[in-house]
């Protein structure tokens, strides 16, 4: 890859992580939320959604060359996201300060200087990317089924 590819790239990247995490300001506030907070206030859509884009995020990475290291971090800070964001409110409020995105943009900065990955890490990127669906699935599984169980409590709760 040139270099102008290299750098149009890396702004992609920075450009997708701003819309995600910081794009949209609060009212009457300095602070910024982005399209993931927005996105992920919609139940179990939106948690797959956002963290599809944020592995879109890892892609550009790697395609970038970005050293496994610094590729299993973004995961990592994905992950995070993913799990705690599933949580009914609190995970919405954890992702608007989390800002996975942008931790992994400045992670991707910093290791810029090493070492390009190789096509063969393309596996363990892909192994990356199926841990993190499959723990995403379980977790909007998981949180779908707590739901039902605190509906189904409530509705026998008020029939007596």
């Amino acid at each position: 890859m040139n270099q102008n590819a290299r750098e149009g790239q890396q702004a992609l990247i920075r450009r997708l992580a701003w819309l995600l995490d910081s794009s949209i300001r609060i009212p009457g506030t300095q602070y910024k939320v982005g399209l993931d907070a927005v996105i992920g206030l919609i139940p179990w859509a939106g948690d797959v959604i956002g963290s599809a884009l944020s592995l879109g995020i890892v892609g550009l990475a790697f395609n970038l060359g970005a050293p496994r290291s610094t590729l299993v971090r973004m995961g990592f800070n994905i992950l995070v996201e993913m799990v705690v964001g599933a949580i009914p409110v609190v995970g919405d409020i954890f992702d608007a300060f989390w800002k996975a995105n942008e931790r992994n943009v400045r992670l991707l900065e910093r290791s810029m200087s090493q070492p390009r990955a190789r096509r063969k890490d393309f596996w363990f990127v892909s192994l990356i990317g199926l841990v993190l669906i499959t723990v995403l699935g379980f977790t909007v599984y998981g949180t779908f089924q707590l739901t039902q169980w605190i509906i189904q409590s409530i509705s026998q709760s008020n029939s007596w």
